[in-house]
């Protein structure tokens, strides 16, 4: 798989590289444009990332909200409310759903 990847952005960035010699020379005083290739590899989003849980848990009402426990299962967010202390627990998948307040 890789090596596909890297053979298609050769040849996009080759291809790339070939549209400035199409061009005529009467446009050669027109803007400029500037191409940019960059490979990434995004990995999609399968847990609750941590900031989103404790950004999730400030919309719920908590303040000074930090994670206290993290497992492959559930997200703690601990932090005071209008009654004092009190957690907030988020399943560890995308979207961070609530389990439990």
């Amino acid at each position: 798989m890789t090596h596909f990847l890297a053979k298609a952005s050769l040849a996009a960035l080759l291809a790339l590289c070939a549209v400035p010699a199409t061009v005529t020379t009467a446009a050669a005083a027109g803007p400029q444009t500037n191409f940019v290739v960059e490979a990434q590899y995004h990995r999609p989003i399968r847990a609750c990332s941590p900031m989103h849980a404790v950004r999730k848990a400030r919309d719920f009402g908590l303040r000074d909200a930090r994670i206290t426990r993290m497992s492959p299962r559930v997200v703690v967010v601990a932090g005071r409310d209008r009654r004092g202390w009190d957690r907030i627990t988020f399943a560890n998948v995308r979207g961070c759903p609530l389990i439990r307040r």
